[in-house]
C-alpha cells in the first residue's frame, strides 16, 4: 500500500496521545493509504540551544525505543540528519518529493526558533503543493489563554483561574496509538553520533515507563505532594520532567492520571497541586509565545536592563562546582551536575543566591542550568530565573532575597540532603551542617562562604532601589 502521509516528531516522542501521529493515522486509514514517520535530528542546533548531553542522551533512548515500537505497528520510520533548522525546509522538502509524499503532519512547537523553522517549512512545501497540517502543541490547555479584553495575562493567578474554566470545557481524552497498518517490520538496529551519555537508571529512555512512573506517582504521593515537595531528601516529587521535555508523556495523559487519582480519593481535580505546576508550565510556553523577545535574552521588566550585574568569575566557578560554602547550595548544584536534575525549591535557592546574593547577571545561571540540565525547557528556565532575579513577569518582588541557611534549616533539617552530595560535611551534627564554623571547615575541607549574606542582600536591595528611583 502507497504511504502518502509523513508525520514528522520533534520534541513529541510517543506514539499515544499524540496529535500529529493519531489524526495522521486516522486520515490514512481513511484514504486506504499509509504513513510513515520522519525524525530529524539537528545536534549543532541543540548545541547552539545549550542543550545538555543529558538531554541529548535521554532524547537519542526515547528515539530508539519509540522506532521499534513504531516498527511493531507496521509504520516505517526515517531519519534525516541535518546541522541545523535551516537546513530543513529543502531536505525535508526533498524527501517528501523522494517518496512521493503529499501530506506532512507535525505538532506545533512554541519556541522561537522553531516556529521559524515550521513556517519555512510550510512554505517550502506549499511550492510542490505538499499539504501540511498542525495539530495542537503540548500544551494541557492548548488554546490561547486570554483575559476579557484578549490580551495575554502577565500574572499567573488570573492566568490560572482562566486557564481551569478552559480546562473544564474541553475533551481531555488521551488519543490512542495508531492501529497496527501492517505486519511487524523488522527492528531498527539504530545508532547516532551525536549519542550521549545520561542517568538512565534514574530515566529509563522508554515511554511505557514514563507513564508508569505517572501512575505511580499520582497514586501514592500526589495527595501528599503540597506537604512534602519542598523537602529535597524526600523523593515526593514526580521526576516526570525529563519526559515531558521531550514528549514522551503526553498532556491528556497527565490530565488522565490527576483525574482518576481526584476522583478516587474524593476531591476536585481543580485543588490539584501538581495540576497547578503543570499550569505554570503551560503559563511560561504561552508568555514565550507572545512575547518572543523572552527568546532573544531580553528582560521581562525592560527597566531592569539597567541594572549592572557583579559578574566575578571566581564567584560564577565556586558556584557552577558547588563550592560556595553555602552547604545547600552546594548540594543543590552537585545533585545537578551529577545527575541533570535539581529539586525545585533547589532551583530557586540556588538562582536566587545566584541573582540576589552574588549579584551575577541571571542570563550565565539560566545558560548554565541549560547546559546540565535532562529536562531543560527553554521556558520554563527562562521563567524560573527571570523569576528569581526579579526580571520577570509575575516574578518575585526584588526585595524578597532567599537566605540559604534559612533554607536549608527549613528544608533539610537533619542535613540529610547535604550529606548525600556533600560528603565531606556528613559528620557534622544536624545544627552545624548548615553552616559550619570556620575550624570545622577546615577540618573538613570545605570552602569559607564566597559573600556575606547580610551585605550581599542588601547590595542587591540597594541596586533594585536605585533602579526604581531613578
Amino acid at each position: 500500500m502507497k504511504v502518502e502521509h509523513l508525520v514528522w516528531l520533534r520534541n513529541d516522542l510517543r506514539h499515544l496521545d499524540n496529535p500529529a501521529l493519531h489524526f495522521a493515522a486516522k486520515e490514512a486509514r481513511a484514504q486506504n493509504t499509509q504513513l510513515a514517520v520522519l525524525i530529524t535530528p539537528t545536534p549543532a542546533q541543540w548545541a547552539e540551544h545549550n542543550e545538555s548531553d543529558a538531554k541529548t542522551g535521554l532524547r537519542a533512548g526515547l528515539i530508539k525505543t519509540l522506532a521499534k515500537t513504531l516498527a511493531q505497528l507496521g509504520i516505517p520510520v526515517h531519519f534525516l540528519e541535518v546541522d541545523s533548522f535551516n537546513q530543513l525546509p529543502e531536505a525535508i522538502t526533498q524527501f517528501c518529493l523522494s517518496q512521493q509524499i503529499k501530506h506532512l503532519w507535525f505538532n506545533r512547537d512554541l519556541p522561537v526558533h522553531e516556529q521559524q523553522r515550521d513556517h519555512a517549512v510550510c512554505e517550502q512545501l506549499a511550492k510542490h503543493q505538499i499539504h501540511a497540517h498542525v495539530q495542537a502543541a503540548d500544551l494541557i490547555v492548548p488554546e490561547d489563554v486570554l483575559s476579557q479584553q484578549g490580551t495575554p495575562f502577565k500574572v499567573f493567578t488570573p492566568f490560572f483561574n482562566r486557564w481551569v474554566t478552559m480546562l473544564a470545557l474541553q475533551d481531555t481524552t488521551p488519543l490512542e496509538s495508531p492501529e497496527p497498518q501492517a505486519d511487524p517490520l523488522p527492528e531498527p538496529d539504530v545508532e547516532f553520533a551525536w549519542e550521549k551519555t545520561f542517568r538512565d537508571d534514574l530515566w529509563p529512555a522508554d515511554q511505557d515507563t514514563a507513564k508508569q512512573k505517572l501512575w505511580q506517582f499520582c497514586h501514592h504521593k500526589e495527595r501528599h505532594y503540597q506537604e512534602a515537595r519542598d523537602y529535597p531528601i524526600e523523593p515526593a516529587t514526580s521526576t516526570l520532567s525529563p519526559y515531558l521535555a521531550l514528549g514522551a508523556l503526553g498532556p491528556r495523559q497527565c490530565l488522565e492520571a490527576i483525574f482518576y487519582t481526584c476522583n478516587q480519593e474524593e476531591k476536585r481535580w481543580q485543588d490539584s497541586t501538581w495540576l497547578k505546576e503543570l499550569a505554570w508550565r503551560d503559563f511560561y510556553r504561552q508568555l514565550m509565545m507572545h512575547f518572543p523577545f523572552l527568546s532573544k535574552h531580553q528582560p521581562f521588566k525592560a527597566e531592569t536592563n539597567a541594572l549592572i550585574w557583579r559578574n566575578n568569575d571566581a564567584e560564577f566557578q565556586a558556584w557552577c562546582e558547588g563550592k560556595t560554602g553555602f552547604p545547600i547550595v552546594d548540594a543543590a548544584m552537585r545533585q545537578l551536575n551529577q545527575t541533570g536534575w535539581m529539586h525545585n525549591r533547589l532551583r530557586m535557592v540556588t538562582a536566587s543566591f545566584f541573582t540576589k546574593l552574588m549579584f551575577a547577571d541571571w542570563r550565565k545561571g539560566e545558560a548554565y542550568f541549560m547546559s546540565k540540565l535532562i529536562d531543560g525547557e527553554f521556558a520554563a528556565n527562562n521563567g524560573g530565573w527571570q523569576w528569581s532575579a526579579s526580571t520577570g513577569c509575575d516574578a518575585a518582588p526584588y526585595f524578597r532575597v532567599f537566605n540559604p541557611t534559612r533554607q536549608s534549616q527549613t528544608y533539610d533539617k537533619n542535613g540529610d540532603f547535604i550529606r548525600r552530595f556533600v560528603p565531606e560535611l556528613a559528620n557534622l551534627d544536624a545544627k552545624s551542617i548548615h553552616d559550619p564554623k570556620p575550624s570545622q571547615r577546615k577540618q573538613c575541607g570545605y570552602p569559607d562562604p564566597i559573600i556575606d549574606y547580610k551585605t550581599a542582600r542588601q547590595n542587591a536591595i540597594n541596586a533594585f532601589d536605585e533602579l526604581k528611583a531613578g
